[in-house]
């Protein structure tokens, strides 16, 4: 079994050469709590038994200053695929994410649209705002990966910009949040599965994404797992640790999410453990 992380941070224990400047102006608690530098992340993933994981630059800790996880990946380049950030917004918006990609070595981008909390501000109007469109083109057309964190009520506002790019890859972070509320049969996960009609949506599987569904009144985990595997198919779903965002070590974090998975066969959990992240991933390094 080849093991893929598609979610995982690092943070410098050098303020004075990597200084924090937050989105929103907080830091977040566990980069102050527990955080784990580019070496701490690589023997974790040794311990957990995973041969690849793509680095995504901490933008509650380091806003849009990509510089560590760049440091990281040109120390780790055989372990680590970088996903950095930029601020859609900006005038010079797809310039920064030219030098991301072609002259930083990052392999994809990441975008907040909403994720529960009122620290890090929702970029203008969402995905639909219209200064965007320059990125959503520049991705598109050079196959980058996104990373889109949001919730399912978002759905329908990325369906517009998709309808218009139909072969983006998108990566829905923590499951795109699916709004499991009044349980099985599950009535409002079609927010979200409205989504995949187009080939390019990928979920993540996330610890966070797992609480938060557990918390549901009347949610079973792996019943909600089987169902958007079901939707999206399994080859369309990825795991990512989100260590050390999330308490523990990142092999029980691994072990959480295997341990949700719904009854799949060995080529499909082989895809979602590792193959999917490698195909998505790799494949654009390798066409670079």
């Amino acid at each position: 079994m080849r093991y893929f992380d598609t979610h995982t941070h690092a943070i410098s224990p050098d303020t004075e050469a990597f200084p924090p400047k937050p989105l929103g102006g907080t830091r977040s608690e566990w980069s102050q709590t527990r955080p784990v530098d580019v070496d701490g992340l690589i023997r974790s993933l040794d311990e957990a038994g995973v041969e690849q994981a793509a680095l995504v630059h901490a933008s509650t800790v380091y806003g849009f200053d990509n510089s560590y996880a760049a440091a990281a990946l040109a120390r780790y380049p055989d372990r680590l695929v970088g996903v950095g950030a930029v601020n859609f917004l900006a005038d010079s918006a797809v310039a920064d994410l030219r030098e991301l990609i072609e002259e930083r070595g990052f392999s994809g981008v990441r975008i907040r649209v909403s994720d529960g909390t009122t620290k890090v501000p929702t970029p203008g109007s969402g995905v639909t705002d219209e200064r965007m469109e320059g990125v959503w083109d520049y991705v598109t057309s050079n196959g980058i990966p996104v990373c889109v964190q949001m919730h399912s009520k978002d759905a329908l506002k990325l369906a517009q910009v998709l309808e218009r790019r139909p072969t983006m890859t998108v990566l829905l972070d923590h499951l795109g949040r699916p709004n499991a509320a009044d349980g099985a049969p599950y009535p409002h996960l079609d927010e979200l599965g409205q989504l995949a009609r187009f080939s390019g949506v990928h979920l993540k599987i996330t610890p966070p994404a797992l609480k938060r569904l557990g918390d549901e009144p009347g949610a079973n985990v792996t019943e909600v797992l089987g169902r958007l595997i079901e939707t999206f198919g399994a080859d369309r779903i990825m795991w990512g640790s989100n260590f050390p965002a999330s308490a523990g070590t990142l092999s029980q974090l691994r072990a959480s999410i295997e341990d949700s998975l719904p009854v799949l066969d060995d080529e499909q959990r082989a895809a979602i453990l590792g193959g999917n992240a490698a195909r998505v991933y790799t494949a654009k390094v390798s066409a670079r």
